[in-house]
């Protein structure tokens, strides 16, 4: 009996502890749920690794031919020069040690030359910058020449007038000290008129700028012109104006006027005066060439020995760009003509 109840007691004691084991873990849970959450710890995503990017460096005369103001070039027509990837390392390399213009002072402009090119198979007009390079001690003008199959008289003007001027181009190295600009041996046509403001100019004017060449006047050689025998005839005719040349040396005036009433471009009641109208031009023609050999020797005679040397010695290179995949291939219309001023360069590059 005594063993009995000891069993039972102790089945009873076994009873009431698991009975409040139980409890305590109910309660353990229930606080458990009536906690704030904790936070979640943040795992650090790794960062993929970034590849070094590389950036081609800019040469040091990379814009040089951009710098240059293409003279002559049509306002409309910029934006197209533009529109290839030019490449002028030629122009660059020729101011390297061992360069054609390497230590040397340089009178730099721009013009364009608008020429049939292929590029990628295709046939296309294209407008080719080119740069010509002037080496000379001293600017090879301060004026412009405006000329243009419109017009009827060329004029000289000062670069100014047309908001050019001769300032000096900064290699990209030397842009932040102001010492180095001071010694620029580089010089280049600028322009500052803004396109812009064209809007508010007259139409004339806008048109002038398309008619500049760059001047230059060489006192030491006989202009071209000077020995030409040719007139240009541009007569009032009605209803169209009759347009010819005249050589005074190899047309016999009157075969002429009888050759223009031939083919109707003149009427037999115009004849005298177109016979007087030439005779005009000629004289004036023979005045000019007087007058320009006259200016000429005059010139000659008010320069010291330097200057002649600095004239006689004076270099012109014209750069074309030079071939890559991405530009038109220019190498079959190269021409050594710069303009009518100054005639042909000394080399072509």
């Amino acid at each position: 009996m005594g063993r009995a109840r000891a069993a039972s007691k102790r089945k009873a004691q076994k009873e009431e502890e698991a009975k409040s084991s139980s409890s305590q873990e109910e309660n353990a849970v229930k606080e458990e749920q009536t906690k704030a959450p904790r936070p979640r710890k943040r795992v650090k995503a790794s960062k993929p690794e970034n590849k070094p990017e590389f950036f081609q460096e800019k040469r040091n005369l990379e814009d040089l031919w951009q710098a240059a103001f293409p003279v002559g070039t049509e306002w409309d027509q910029l934006d197209t020069v533009y529109q290839y990837n030019w490449n002028f390392s030629n122009l660059e390399n020729a101011f390297e040690e061992g360069g054609k213009l390497h230590g040397k002072k340089v009178y730099v402009f721009g013009c364009t030359e608008p020429q049939m090119v292929f590029f990628k198979g295709e046939g296309k007009i294209v407008c080719i910058p080119v740069i010509v390079a002037v080496v000379s001690p001293f600017p090879p003008s301060d004026k412009i020449g405006v000329n243009s199959v419109q017009r009827e008289a060329e004029e000289i003007i000062p670069m100014k007038q047309m908001k050019m001027d001769w300032v000096p181009y900064i290699p990209l190295e030397y842009r932040d000290n102001q010492v180095d600009r001071l010694r620029s041996q580089i010089f280049i046509i600028s322009c500052t008129q803004r396109r812009a403001a064209l809007r508010h100019l007259k139409v004339e004017r806008v048109k002038k700028y398309e008619y500049c060449l760059p001047y230059f006047y060489q006192p030491m050689k006989e202009d071209e012109f000077e020995q030409s025998t040719e007139v240009d005839i541009i007569f009032p005719a009605e209803p169209t104006p009759v347009i010819c040349e005249f050589d005074w040396e190899l047309d016999e005036l009157e075969e002429f006027v009888d050759d223009k009433v031939k083919n109707e471009e003149i009427t037999e009641d115009q004849r005298e005066a177109f016979k007087d109208f030439v005779k005009e031009k000629v004289r004036e023609a023979k005045k000019a060439n007087r007058e320009a050999k006259e200016a000429r020797r005059k010139a000659i005679e008010e320069m010291n020995e330097e200057t002649k040397a600095a004239f006689n010695e004076m270099k012109f290179y014209k750069f074309y760009p030079v071939q890559t995949p991405d530009t038109p291939d220019v190498s079959n219309v190269k021409s050594p003509f710069i303009n009518r001023y100054y005639g042909k360069a000394h080399e072509v590059c």
